[in-house]
């Protein structure tokens, strides 16, 4: 293919230190490429993206007139941007630039050097072959609504709505249960300081409500996601309470004189609470809800005693759920974790063994506002257990039958409910069994000594095979790889460390967003060291256990990184998007709209008066699935044109 003579390109090899030089011949890739039509230089740095190496190219742009660079160094998920800057310093439109990965994609995957350092070269040619036709864009700019939606009111939603609405901007926070407070209000303490996690907790959920910024929205849900970053347009669902919040005063003579009870979900149905009920005593907001699925008058058209004694009228069994609309300009997703259910292990007696219960039901134990008031007994008839087995890597760590990922916390819980039990049950034997004891965090592995020295916690190396009752007794059998030798404990009660899951919300929001999730349904970050909060959708931000298994002091840091991301965002009175979006050759569209079907973004539409498709710059995210569908080729990305691609189709084949 011939290029104008106006094009002048230069080519600029990255050593990477030894990543890339140590597979690719970097003096050959430059032979095979001096003298290739349309380049003008080429040279190479032992780190391009470092201070010496942009000054490089930036000198050799202004001494050679270069208008077009090809970089070939790593991926341009990395530095594709810094080397943008570099460029627009020098002079040059950053859309003249091109990376071609000769890392990941080349000296990394192979181990030999002849055939690394020919396909180096053929992924440079490639890229210089687009370069040549790239065309210089400009950034669309969009205006900004400097307000957020946090979803998820767990520990990691305060935090990120407390940091923003801290920084100025207005934090709408939905939460889907009718309190705050998430799986942090459930525990008793904390490891490894043992604070008490409602001391920690509360005065946050409290500060929350009070906040002249952040607008509480319990016991809703968002339903419909629409608009891109700086200009999304949420719907929220206010589910039905049966309780006028604004007139109820929090008194509590509803619950009181409520005659029905059902289940706690709060306890994990240690124990009972009304059907008019707080979920917890320091819930925030005060307000009781009506659990409408028990409740006799919504059934039956029974009862009805709630209303009868309620002062100032605020029982409203009438009450219909509303949908609200709001525009924010970006979102934090902190949706949290459930823990894998124990009735989903039979292996375990996990639902028909009643005295075999997981983390969680012990941390309600354990709590002071728990079922025993923090005293330690048995579900089944309240005696206190003098011997407990705490069962580490429950589904977690198993791929053969479960997840292969480790779930981070229960290691440190286990130690904490092992040292609890112990402080409480002081003539009582707590066994540990694990596969090996995870400790990352500062103080943990202290912590661990503690538990398994000073307070005799029984560690036992090994996995459980097998559980089951005789004569009043759980039998764990199991074996201990240290002696070799198989072990059974006869046990009173029986803890599993549950493998942490995404909240059943996460795929859900998942497709409301158009955001990505791994293979285990966690959010996917854009990128693991560069972007760790940052979800693959612009604008939309992760925070604690909706992206992985968290402890509390990463989930609070991530949550803080997550606002930080958001004011940053905030920082300015418009944004930025990217030029290289799908248009529409009018000419060539015959108006057929299967673009429009196909568009994961909602970016296009059909204007039935001309008959041709049109496009929302701001919404197109450039994937492309248009431009494969469309049976005409009138959509066009740029930069990623037809001519583009068999241009580079071609270098590489020759």
């Amino acid at each position: 293919m011939k290029y104008s003579h106006a094009n002048r390109l230069g080519i600029f090899i990255c050593h990477c230190g030894v990543n890339i030089s140590s597979t690719v011949d970097i003096e050959t890739v430059k032979k095979a490429l001096t003298g290739y039509p349309g380049v003008s230089l080429i040279t190479d740095h032992t780190y391009t993206c470092s201070n010496p190496g942009q000054d490089m190219i930036r000198n050799k742009i202004r001494e050679e007139e270069l208008d077009s660079v090809v970089i070939a160094a790593c991926s341009p998920s990395l530095h594709e941007n810094t080397f943008r800057k570099t460029l627009e310093e020098a002079g040059i439109n950053p859309y003249k630039l091109e990376i071609a990965n000769i890392r990941e994609q080349c000296s990394w995957v192979h181990s030999d050097r002849k055939v690394a350092t020919e396909k180096a070269i053929s992924i440079i040619k490639a890229a210089v072959s687009k370069a040549l036709l790239n065309e210089p864009l400009t950034p669309i700019s969009v205006p900004v609504t400097r307000k957020a939606l946090v979803v998820g009111g767990g520990i990691a939603g305060i935090q990120a709505s407390l940091n923003i609405a801290n920084s100025g901007y207005k934090v709408i926070l939905v939460e889907k249960e009718p309190s705050i407070g998430g799986k942090m209000a459930q525990l008793s303490e904390t490891f490894p300081t043992l604070d008490c996690s409602q001391c920690i907790l509360t005065h946050r959920m409290v500060e929350v409500e009070r906040h002249p910024n952040i607008n509480l929205m319990v016991s809703s849900e968002v339903t419909r996601i629409s608009g891109f970053v700086g200009n999304f347009e949420v719907t929220i669902r206010k589910k039905k309470t049966y309780v006028n919040a604004e007139k109820c005063n929090g008194c509590g003579i509803c619950i009181e004189k409520c005659p029905r009870k059902t289940d706690s979900e709060f306890d994990r149905a240690l124990s009972k609470r009304k059907v008019i009920y707080r979920p917890f005593p320091q819930a925030v907001p005060n307000i009781p809800v009506i659990d409408g699925e028990h409740c006799l008058y919504l059934l039956k058209g029974r009862c009805g005693v709630c209303r009868d004694v309620c002062g100032p009228g605020a029982i409203e069994f009438e009450q219909e759920e509303r949908f609200v609309k709001e525009k924010v300009g970006a979102i934090v997703i902190a949706t949290g974790y459930e823990t894998f259910p124990i009735e989903n292990i039979p292996e375990y007696g996990g639902g028909t063994i009643p005295d075999v219960i997981d983390g969680l039901a012990f941390e309600r134990i354990l709590s002071a506002s728990g079922p025993t008031g923090g005293e330690i007994r048995r579900p089944s008839d309240g005696k206190v257990p003098k011997e407990v087995a705490f069962i580490q890597c429950v589904c977690s760590r198993d791929p053969e039958k479960y997840f292969s990922y480790c779930s981070k916390v229960c290691c440190m819980y286990t130690s904490k409910h092992a040292m609890l039990y112990k402080h409480r049950v002081k003539d009582g034997q707590p066994y540990v069994f694990y596969i090996d004891i995870r400790a990352g965090g500062k103080g943990y592995e202290e912590f661990y000594q503690r538990a398994s020295e000073e307070d005799e916690v029984l560690y036992i190396r090994g996995k459980v095979s097998r559980l089951y009752r005789e004569d009043g007794k759980i039998v764990v059998e199991g074996t201990d790889t240290l002696l070799q030798e198989n072990v059974a404990v006869r046990v009173d009660m029986v803890v599993l460390a549950t493998a942490i899951r995404p909240s059943q919300d996460v795929s859900r929001i998942a497709q409301l967003l158009k955001a990505s999730v791994d293979e285990n349904g966690f959010f996917t970050e854009a990128h693991p060291k560069l972007r760790p909060v940052e979800s693959m959708t612009a604008g939309v931000f992760l925070a604690g256990c909706a992206q992985a298994p968290r402890d509390i002091p990463d989930t609070v840091s991530g949550a803080s990184a997550a606002a930080l991301m958001v004011c940053n965002l905030f920082a300015s009175e418009e944004l930025k998007h990217e030029p290289t979006i799908a248009g529409v050759d009018e000419d060539v569209c015959s108006g057929c709209g299967i673009c429009i079907g196909v568009c994961p973004y909602e970016a296009r539409e059909l204007d039935r008066e001309k008959r041709v498709a049109t496009v929302n710059e701001v919404l197109c995210e450039g994937c492309g699935a248009c431009t494969a569908a469309c049976p005409s080729g009138a959509a066009v990305q740029r930069n990623f044109t037809d001519k583009q691609i068999s241009s580079m189709i071609k270098a590489i084949l020759a």
